[in-house]
């Protein structure tokens, strides 16, 4: 899957879907490099790459715009922890592995954070360790009801039963006989 790449160009595009150029881009640059590196991957077209972050923060993005994992096409996970933490996953040769942001040397500020992320190989950044978490199955197409009380359409494993009423999460709050 791996092949030469031109580090620029993804920090370029890393950044324009980001919006802006910040420290937590580039600790997400830094990690999608690396993964790239340690598992020998390219941007996932479908599912064949898998990143499952441990928090929602500016480097997922870099994530997405280098590596190709989305929300939409199921190949981006959370497992929200609030770490600075991704598991990535080659299906294709059935390698993973777990990449943890090392602390900063002391107090800087956001300049200096930014400089500091920017400037460090990716082996410096992270901590590598093994993916602990198995190899989500590939995304699953469900099957949708319309809600008995909203008529909205809702996904089946996000229906809950009342009675003999199929309701989405927010009808099914609102019949709730203890809420006050």
């Amino acid at each position: 899957m791996g092949k030469t790449i031109n580090e620029k160009e993804l920090w370029e595009k890393a950044a324009a879907f980001h919006g802006h150029v910040c420290g937590g881009l580039a600790i997400g640059y830094k990690a999608a490099l690396y993964a790239m590196e340690l598992l020998d991957l390219s941007f996932s077209k479908d599912e064949d790459v898998v990143c499952i972050s441990e928090n929602d923060a500016c480097g997922v993005d870099a994530i997405q715009a280098i590596l190709g994992c989305s929300v939409g096409k199921g190949n981006l996970l959370f497992h929200m922890r609030g770490k600075q933490a991704f598991s990535f996953y080659n299906r294709t040769s059935g390698k993973s592995v777990r990449l943890v942001l090392k602390p900063k040397p002391g107090e800087m500020t956001r300049d200096e954070s930014f400089a500091y992320y920017q400037g460090c190989a990716p082996a410096d950044l992270f901590t590598v360790k093994k993916a602990t978490i198995t190899l989500p199955e590939y995304a699953r197409i469900f099957d949708s009801y319309d809600c008995d009380c909203c008529g909205e359409r809702t996904g089946a494993n996000w229906i809950r039963l009342a009675g003999d009423q199929k309701l989405c999460l927010d009808c099914y709050q609102q019949c709730d006989r203890f809420r006050v």
